[in-house]
């Protein structure tokens, strides 16, 4: 089925989503959950073909962010019905305003309609996708990655097959056969099909859609994402929240890019810095973090110099750029030179300093004392996420049900003119 055929479908199903009422995307969230387990062999078969193909091409780090196992798929489906669990945004009053003559204006969350998200390598977006989008109602169409097109295959098909035994249009959810350029293109360009378009990938497939995109698109910036250890921070507390930000996953888009240390700690950090996150992993058989230091942080540690463009950098690897700064008003002027907007941290003692950092960082999600590794649709509360939205306008940080709706005002009278 072409793209243009695919977009056809769901822009036909649009008004069934719209008017999909709560109990009945919610019992379907739960048997597409159900439908995930039952089909895990089909999903993991699948999914080992997408591995064994990307092997060679791709890093172990991205090898890893494209594998699924039975937990993972387990976790999908929990993500699934922690979605149902969450307030129906659609019908939703967020502001209720009765004039004098008597009209009573209601400022109305409805869904956006057709949402097309193009995403890379991560099979988990495709049952997120589905599912934020089922019950915020609007319909997706899905244009996943050609590393990854046998695993989102064999979740949608099992979606699909929720839907039908639900009495639901299977068009509610779609996936784009083409993982050519080509489609993501016809996507881009889809003016009358496309309601919002949704890129969820490297700094290439978003630059290239906010560039292109005829159609409403949010920018889901790449994770240059930044830690900032104060002059007062605690240093066991710096050194578990670096480590986790930087190795728990370092293929994800919330994983820590730079560290900046105060000046006045850095010869007594740093090497504690290097002995966590080299020396020790390697005792243990883990992943050393290769530190690509600025002139300041190669004095005291001697590792590797930082090459232009790596504080510009989204590694998604086991590398980590580190740098010496003055004061906080320093660290903050690095990040608003270097970040990408998404996600930033400060550890430190100082309320004042908490507060100015918390005040000026301006990205969409910024931390006191805590791993960036939050960021996340689920540690947030919202079930799952759609993406990380680095823009200003609309949306902004985790993408969850409230964000896939728009509003609009629906006014009640009893007959008056103007």
């Amino acid at each position: 089925m072409t793209t243009l055929e695919i977009l056809e479908n769901a822009r036909k199903v649009k008004r069934v989503a719209m008017l999909l009422d709560t109990k009945t995307k919610n019992d379907t969230l739960s048997k597409m959950a159900d439908k995930l387990i039952e089909n895990t062999d089909k999903i993991l078969a699948a999914n080992k073909i997408d591995v064994n193909n990307a092997r060679g091409i791709i890093s172990d780090v991205m090898i890893d962010r494209l594998s699924l196992s039975i937990e993972r798929i387990e976790g999908m489906a929990q993500g699934i019905r922690d979605v149902a669990k969450l307030p129906d945004p659609v019908g939703h009053v967020i502001e209720r305003v009765e004039r004098e003559n008597g009209l009573v204006i209601e400022k109305t969350s409805v869904p956006i309609g057709v949402t097309a998200i193009i995403y890379e390598s991560r099979p988990n977006v495709t049952s997120d996708a589905a599912a934020l989008s089922l019950k915020s109602g609007n319909v997706c169409v899905l244009r996943g990655g050609k590393e990854a097109y046998n695993s989102a295959k064999a979740i949608v098909d099992a979606l699909r097959e929720a839907l039908s035994e639900s009495g639901l249009p299977e068009n509610l959810i779609n996936l784009v056969n083409d993982t050519t350029r080509q489609s993501a293109t016809e996507l881009m360009t889809a003016v009358g099909y496309v309601d919002l378009l949704i890129p969820r990938g490297g700094k290439g497939l978003i630059d290239a859609c906010v560039k292109n995109a005829k159609v409403p698109c949010i920018q889901t910036g790449t994770g240059i994402c930044h830690i900032f250890v104060d002059e007062s921070a605690d240093f066991s507390m710096a050194l578990d929240i670096i480590e986790n930000a930087k190795t728990s996953r370092p293929s994800v888009c919330n994983a820590a890019e730079c560290l900046l240390v105060h000046r006045n700690i850095a010869k007594e950090f740093l090497p504690l810095v290097k002995e966590r996150l080299v020396d020790m992993r390697a005792v243990k058989n883990l992943p050393a973090v290769e530190l690509r230091c600025d002139e300041a942080a190669f004095e005291i540690l001697g590792t590797k110099k930082a090459q232009n463009g790596d504080f510009d950098t989204e590694f998604l690897d086991y590398i980590l750029a580190v740098g010496v700064v003055d004061d906080v008003n320093c660290a903050i002027e690095h990040i608003s030179l270097h970040s990408t907007g998404h996600s930033e941290s400060i550890v430190t003692k100082n309320d004042e300093n908490a507060r100015v950092f918390t005040a000026a960082v301006d990205s969409s999600s910024v931390y006191v004392n805590a791993s960036t590794r939050f960021t996340d649709g689920g540690e947030f509360g919202l079930g799952c996420e759609m993406g990380i939205s680095t823009q200003k306008l609309h949306a902004r940080g985790p993408m969850g049900l409230k964000e896939l709706n728009v509003y609009k005002y629906i006014i009640k009278g009893n007959g008056q003119v103007r």
